[in-house]
């Protein structure tokens, strides 16, 4: 470095310099051997591995992962310019991989894939719906959401308003309050409930209430792949929530749908969802635990459907129950080979990164052995592109999406 830096330095250990060499983003407290002088937390530090400066990144010592590493040019200079043009570059990815209509709803921002720590930012039309888990990115709320403003006014889009979904526990673990609304730095609507369009199929998204950030957007192109062969199939749609799947489905041509969720609101919403689309009698609603579902349909030797769809939640948020969760997408997975007919489909997936695709694989694999039928794999897939993936930084690759027929 020419010049002498602003930052207080962090010093880092061997082991941890070889792991942010590689490109990932995260120092842990036990690898920080020393640091100049104690930082404010969420101020940003410089990371040197003995003389060699390794990055920049904010600071935080209530985290597990104390220092969250954003920069790796030493020219950088991190004001409100550099802010707005990562922001910039972030949007500009999603409106060449997310190209037309598809960019109206689409993930914007997604924290350490866009170099922007615990930082998701998703537009649903003119509302955009924020969740930040890092005290650094907290602390710039109002840079980034004036960025994110007039980033987006310049491609012709006026945001109407900007919704924290800051409730989730994550961010006690980061020493930061829990809360929820609008955004008060800026004009909003007076409801938080709005409409989207995706892949043709209208919903109804509410930003305050509504999963994640309100929808699941990360199976965007799963849906599309799933519908292809949905054309005269009566299809089982499990852990349906707001109805995506099984609407996609009965759009594409589905003999029959039927649509199940253990949740009365979500059920709900889908009904609701099916009825703005007119696909409201074309398609079954069950508001039902699915593996007790499914079991009732195995002990009542109903063999109703030829393709069945599985998207559970995350059966596991973390490595202390993965054996747990191997064992959960197993039954599921037998469950649904049992009473699939030889011959018919399946479209099943994970939704979380500690649940690898070694691990998903041998599980559904697993399954097939016990039910004594084979996989003929269609497609394998992930999260849709503007959730991208770091192939440096794993924990950015999380959804596993597999379509096979059952033989």
């Amino acid at each position: 470095m020419k010049t002498e830096r602003p930052y207080i330095k962090a010093h880092i250990t061997p082991k941890a310099e070889k792991t942010v060499k590689r490109g990932h983003p995260w120092v842990y407290g036990e690898e920080i051997t020393s640091v100049d002088r104690t930082p404010v937390n969420g101020s940003i530090v410089d990371v040197l591995a003995g003389n060699s400066w390794q990055g920049s990144g904010f600071y935080n010592s209530n985290s597990k992962i104390t220092i969250r590493i954003f920069s790796r040019n030493s020219n950088d200079l991190f004001d409100e310019g550099f802010w707005k043009r990562r922001i910039a570059y972030a949007v500009d990815y999603r409106r060449t991989v997310m190209p037309g209509a598809d960019f109206n709803c689409c993930r914007l921002i997604h924290g350490e894939a866009d170099q922007m720590p615990g930082l998701t930012v998703d537009r649903y039309e003119d509302i955009l719906s924020v969740q930040i888990t890092c005290l650094g990115m907290e602390m710039l709320r109002p840079v980034i959401y004036q960025s994110l403003v007039e980033v987006l006014a310049k491609h012709g889009v006026t945001v109407k308003g900007i919704y924290e979904r800051n409730e989730i526990s994550l961010r006690t673990k980061e020493g930061l309050d829990l809360y929820s609304g609008w955004y008060t730095g800026l004009s909003h609507p007076d409801s938080p409930v709005t409409s989207i369009t995706e892949n043709g199929i209208r919903y109804s998204v509410d930003v305050a209430n509504g999963q994640k950030t309100g929808f699941f957007l990360d199976q965007k192109y799963n849906r599309q792949a799933a519908a292809r062969i949905a054309q005269g199939k009566n299809v089982l749609d499990c852990f349906t929530h707001t109805g995506s799947f099984g609407l996609n489905a009965a759009a594409a041509g589905a003999l029959s749908v039927t649509s199940v969720d253990i949740s009365e609101d979500a059920v709900k919403m889908a009904k609701a969802n099916a009825v703005q689309n007119g696909l409201d009698g074309r398609i079954v609603y069950e508001c039902a635990d699915v593996f007790d579902y499914l079991t009732k349909l195995a002990q009542s030797k109903r063999h109703d459907f030829d393709y069945i769809i599985l998207d559970p939640p995350a059966f596991t948020k973390s490595r202390d129950t993965v054996d747990s969760a191997v064992k959960g997408y197993k039954e599921i997975n037998l469950k649904a080979m049992k009473l699939l007919p030889r011959g018919g489909y399946l479209a099943t997936c994970s939704c979380s990164h500690f649940m690898t695709e070694s691990l998903f694989e041998k599980a559904v694999n697993s399954a097939a052995y016990d039910a004594g039928k084979c996989l003929r794999q269609i497609e394998k897939r992930t999260q849709a592109p503007d959730h991208p993936i770091l192939w440096n930084v794993p924990e950015t690759y999380y959804l596993k999406f597999y379509i096979f027929q059952v033989i």
